[in-house]
């Protein structure tokens, strides 16, 4: 299991807002609501597949 992969469950689970980069486009301060059975991340902001994001950073403020 990746330790990004963990990292992205706390954060749901703990209502954190996260940070990451997606297909070369940056997107800050996202609510990470569910990951569904296929890997992909439901968020405010769109669906997201979990091996497509890079630079992940979980933030300190809650939603």
């Amino acid at each position: 299991m990746n330790i990004e992969f963990r990292f992205l469950q706390k954060a749901i689970v703990d209502k954190n807002y996260i940070s990451f980069t997606y297909e070369d486009k940056s997107y800050r301060n996202v609510k990470a609501l569910k990951m569904d059975d296929e890997n992909r991340v439901h968020c405010d902001k769109g669906i997201f597949e979990f091996g497509k994001i890079r630079k992940l950073v979980v933030l300190r403020e809650r939603f």
